[in-house]
């Protein structure tokens, strides 16, 4: 049998432990801060399928402030407005390129937007009709920049690939200057805001070259060093100062000191793409006043907000692809970002359109003001019955439509001006067969075509013997044209003798009746052949 002990009290031992006192739980997410609340504030829009990266935007300094976008082959503009709304299509796109749309540029007054592609062309067009007004090609290789001067309307500035950076006058469609210095691709360039002499140009060679065209050997008056391929480059507001992109930095530079870099920051993990100038409205002891920030992009696809005034960033936003571009309009509304992907990610910022009850929109200091509340104009009122056409419709009204003007065209005019020749001719030289043979019905119904075949001249001559030859033998117009073919060449037979114009369409004319003839002896023997073979199979 197992043997049973007694158990052996067991000493008591007693430690003392410090008691930690409890910490206050951290907060999962910082605070916001008033600037990050405004930058919050822009009402996020996604314009997706847009093929390709975005290599490029840019607002029209005119209101509305339309934005453009190059990508692949393509420029689109869009309208601010349509994206409150949710309209995320382009209000029109311009793809008259034959490679990839590099850069495009508004001019100052709005009016032009100047776009280079990597072929080596530059087009300038006219942003109402999107007609190409301007080609200029000089560049060897592909251009990668295209800018107007600020205060500059007829001179254009380019460079690219070849390291040459172009200065065009863009009126006379010619090159003014050739600007050597770069040892690399350019890649980026800005004009000073308060010189239109004035403009840097950045590189993959790591520097930034300040230029002045009046100067006489074409050198650049100022160079700074990056220290990495330059991305972009961009004026501040002041004029003095300009900040660059290359790397994972952006530094900013005193031009009136000499070149010496004033900051660096590097707050990004990947390349920096692009950056550009925003505006915030800030209130301090009740006055509104405007700061400007320096917003970047990265391929690590965030976009930060440096404030280079007290030297620090002051937001940050993530984006899920890397990014490639941004631009900010001009009435600080409006916040577009291009990604590698194809899609543009746009902020609207909250205005007096959401504005609801006479409520002023605030976001904690930056606010915009709303047109006091108007009175609302009811059919008691006098003036109800004294409102203007630019008064809108509501419900219950009726509305007039005014009937659309119909536009005549000029032979039309001419017609109804009984300037019967002067009508022919124009028809004539449209070279719109439908349109000639009905001038020529109308003609003949008023008894005046042969009157305006006989008072033509050799070339007006030409002109209709040229259609004769081409149209009279067209069944549809034959039974007319034939007839009228005839009556000219008796009317006209001297005329014809004495010109070897006129004896060259009355060749034509002759051949082309001809080889209808031709076809239509082969369709008869045709005919021939098949009318028995279908004889024996009707009776069968």
């Amino acid at each position: 049998m197992a043997e049973i002990r007694a158990e052996e009290p067991a000493s008591t031992i007693s430690k003392t432990f410090l008691i930690k006192p409890k910490l206050k739980s951290k907060p999962r997410s910082l605070p916001q801060t008033p600037e990050s609340k405004y930058w919050s504030s822009f009402k996020s829009t996604k314009i997706p399928n847009l093929v390709s990266s975005i290599s490029s935007l840019s607002f029209s300094p005119s209101p509305p402030h339309l934005f453009a976008t190059a990508y692949s082959t393509s420029v689109s503009l869009f309208s601010p407005l349509s994206l409150s709304d949710g309209d995320v299509s382009p209000s029109s796109t311009i793809s008259s390129f034959s490679d990839v749309v590099s850069s495009i540029a508004f001019r100052n007054d709005g009016l032009l937007l100047a776009a280079s592609d990597l072929s080596g062309l530059i087009q300038v067009f006219d942003v109402k009709t999107r007609t190409p007004l301007r080609r200029l090609r000089s560049h060897t290789r592909p251009v990668r920049f295209v800018k107007y001067p600020v205060l500059d309307k007829l001179h254009l500035l380019s460079g690219g690939d070849d390291a040459v950076v172009k200065f065009w006058d863009v009126a006379g469609e010619s090159l003014v200057l050739d600007l050597m210095g770069h040892k690399d691709y350019v890649r980026c360039s800005d004009c000073s805001p308060v010189s239109p002499d004035l403009f840097v140009t950045g590189s993959y060679d790591h520097t930034v070259k300040v230029w002045d065209v009046r100067v006489e050997n074409s050198r650049s008056v100022l160079e700074v060093n990056h220290g990495k391929p330059v991305e972009d480059v961009i004026y501040l507001p002041s004029g003095g100062l300009i900040a660059t992109a290359g790397g994972n930095s952006v530094k900013i530079w005193d031009l009136i000191g000499g070149g010496r870099m004033v900051y660096s920051m590097e707050s990004h993990n990947k390349t920096v793409t692009s950056i550009c100038v925003g505006r915030v409205r800030k209130e301090n002891d009740g006055a509104e006043s405007m700061e400007d920030r320096i917003l970047s992009v990265g391929l690590d696809g965030y976009m930060k907000v440096f404030d280079f005034g007290n030297m620090k960033v002051t937001h940050s936003m993530r984006f899920p692809a890397p990014l490639m571009s941004v631009s900010f309009s001009p009435d600080c509304r409006t916040r577009v970002i291009g990604t590698s992907n194809g899609i543009i990610f746009a902020g609207r910022r909250k205005g007096k359109e959401n504005v609801e009850s006479g409520r002023v929109g605030n976001v904690l200091g930056f606010e915009s003001i709303s047109e006091p509340e108007r009175r609302v104009l009811r059919p008691t009122y006098f003036r109800y019955f004294h409102r203007g056409q630019s008064e809108k419709p509501t419900e219950g009204d009726y509305l007039v439509m005014r009937n659309k003007k119909i536009k005549l065209a000029e032979h039309d005019k001419l017609l109804k001006k009984f300037r019967h020749k002067d009508a022919l001719v124009s028809v004539l030289s449209r070279k719109n067969r439908e349109n000639v043979v009905a001038v020529m019905e109308e003609l003949v119904a008023r008894k005046k075509l042969l009157k305006c075949v006989s008072n033509l001249d050799s070339d007006e001559l030409g002109l209709l013997l040229t259609f004769l030859s081409k149209n009279a033998t067209m069944p549809r117009y034959s039974s007319l044209l034939m007839g009228l073919t005839k009556k000219v060449i008796e009317m006209r037979v001297e005329d014809i003798r004495n010109s070897d114009a006129l004896k060259g369409h009355i060749r034509n004319l002759k051949r082309s009746i001809e080889e209808e003839l031709r076809i239509q002896h082969s369709l008869q023997e045709i005919q021939g052949i098949i009318s028995p073979l279908l004889r024996i199979a009707g009776r069968r």
